[in-house]
């Protein structure tokens, strides 16, 4: 089977990456990535029990906690307070950690190129999004011809993002079809026990959820 190096970060979205992956007939391999996020120490368990649910046993958990200190976003500043959620918010949010998805992306392709695996997998969403400029699918082109200039001649790995266009309610859709395991994924920007509620992730994740007419199975505040 083509191996497919998936970022997971325990949310939503890569969870349901994962599971589209597998049932492409993809081998996984999970990478997760710890940025400096309010919410790193639950999003690694996340990683860790849906990584445990596929039986993935490639797994690379890799710090980059020094964007904590380029600073720049409210994931990652703790000065900058998580703003209560807006839904179809106009431009880009304080939530935005700069250009973080080149720094996963480029990791995710290191790691790549020496598994000799064929795509990366990342669960970025444009159409449904939060605005953020790297998840937008001209990103991802010019990151793929990246990869080409910068990789062996030999190497030939391709940039997967199977939500790109989907909606929140899509993906909750199609994260059921495939009886991906929402119930251990985690979404809050900013708590750990219970989700909030309140902030961008939770909301459009609820009215993913909502729109679906599935209960959301994680709990909330």
């Amino acid at each position: 089977m083509p191996l497919a190096v998936c970022l997971i970060s325990g949310g939503m979205d890569s969870c349901v990456t994962a599971a589209i992956a597998r049932d492409q007939g993809l081998e996984l391999a999970f990478l997760h990535i710890n940025y400096g996020q309010r919410t790193e120490s639950r999003e690694l368990a996340a990683f860790n029990h849906i990584a445990d649910h596929y039986g993935v046993e490639k797994r690379l958990v890799v710090d980059i906690s020094h964007l904590r200190k380029i600073g720049g976003s409210a994931l990652t500043d703790p000065t900058i307070p998580v703003p209560e959620g807006v839904l179809d918010r106009a431009g880009i949010p304080i939530s935005y950690v700069p250009f973080r998805n080149a720094n996963l992306l480029a990791i995710a392709t290191s790691w790549a190129e020496v598994l000799h695996a064929r795509f990366i997998c990342i669960g970025a969403v444009e159409e449904d999004g939060s605005g953020y400029p790297d998840c937008r699918g001209s990103f991802f082109q010019a990151f793929n011809a990246v990869i080409r200039e910068g990789t062996k001649p030999e190497t030939s790995i391709e940039i997967l993002t199977p939500l790109l266009s989907m909606t929140k309610k899509l993906i909750v859709t199609c994260g059921v079809k495939l009886q991906a395991p929402l119930h251990l994924s985690w979404s809050c920007y900013q708590r750990e026990d219970v989700a909030c509620g309140a902030c961008d992730s939770c909301l459009l994740r609820l009215r993913g959820f909502r729109e679906a007419g599935v209960p959301d199975p994680i709990p909330y505040a």
